[in-house]
């Protein structure tokens, strides 16, 4: 029978499971270390790589990598699910609240560089978007609503309709998209194809010739084209590439982040350690991502 002794309002059970990781018995009975990563889905491919890889470099801690997106991630941090949390977009000063209330102290480290990519069809003939056209497509109250709007037929959509295609609202992609390209205060429209992760979006895309979307660079592919984004018609437009998402000119750019729940010790500091090694970047590399050091990989 399991006996709950409160201290300061909370059960004793529920703050050890806020303890950094936990520890549990493999096969063979030997302790092992579990850490719980969870969050962004522009992050998941390279976290569930860099917690493959971690096996070999320490084989008594695992990591436990679930998606479901930024939002996700960061509920688990301000419940004590969660040990990591990955996010593309920064805790708001309200969860960061709340975190603490409920007795962590988030710690937050960049890990990589992001550009947000707008991906079409490759039959679309259009090559740029200013952030004014974006949010007219996708803002509330916009007035682009067919492709000929933007002076374009594209082979293949007969109806002529813009298809809108986003991610859900518990996404960081979303809400750093949101904030940015439709300015704060201003909703998305309704009717959009809300997708579950970034690379659902490019599938469908990919599929679609009335279709326009958005997410992470990391997910482009030959089946889609990523016209070039310029803030407004005196800016320059910029192509998203890993170069650009580093140097900050491409219009859209933004850290890729890990929360710790706390300032981190033991297992979880290692492991975040050896992220932000050679090591650990060269992985992000290889995924795709912009690394936050200058690595030579091999």
């Amino acid at each position: 029978m399991r006996r709950e002794v409160r201290v300061k309002g909370y059960a004793l059970f529920a703050v050890l499971t806020a303890l950094v990781a936990t520890s549990c018995g493999d096969r063979l009975g030997r302790k092992r270390v579990l850490i719980q990563h969870r969050g962004s889905d522009t992050l998941l491919n390279v976290a569930q790589a860099w917690a493959e890889a971690y096996k070999t470099v320490n084989p008594d801690v695992a990591v436990a990598v679930t998606g479901g997106g930024s939002g996700t991630g960061i509920s688990s941090i301000i419940n004590g699910t969660g040990d990591i949390a990955s996010a593309s977009r920064k805790m708001t000063a309200q969860e960061l609240e709340a975190a603490r209330r409920n007795g962590s102290d988030p710690v937050e480290f960049m890990v990589g560089h992001d550009a947000i990519a707008v991906f079409l069809h490759p039959d679309n003939p259009l090559n740029s978007f200013t952030f004014e056209q974006l949010a007219q497509i996708y803002g509330e109250g916009g007035g682009i609503e067919r492709w000929s709007d933007l002076g374009v037929e594209v082979p293949g959509c007969d109806s002529g309709e813009i298809v809108r295609v986003s991610r859900q609202n518990n996404s960081g992609t979303y809400v750093y998209f949101k904030e940015t390209v439709l300015g704060r205060g201003r909703d998305y429209r309704l009717g959009s194809r809300d997708m579950h992760g970034s690379k659902d979006v490019v599938t469908l895309v990919s599929k679609t010739p009335c279709a326009i979307g958005y997410s992470s660079l990391v997910f482009a592919s030959s089946q889609v084209k990523m016209p070039c984004i310029a803030k407004d018609d005196t800016s320059p437009c910029i192509v998203p590439s890993r170069a650009t998402a580093i140097d900050g000119s491409h219009p859209i750019a933004r850290p890729l982040l890990l929360y710790a729940r706390d300032h981190p010790v033991g297992a979880v500091k290692q492991y975040l350690d050896w992220i932000l090694s050679d090591a650990g970047q060269c992985i992000a590399r290889q995924k795709g991502y912009a690394p936050v050091l200058s690595v030579e990989c091999p």
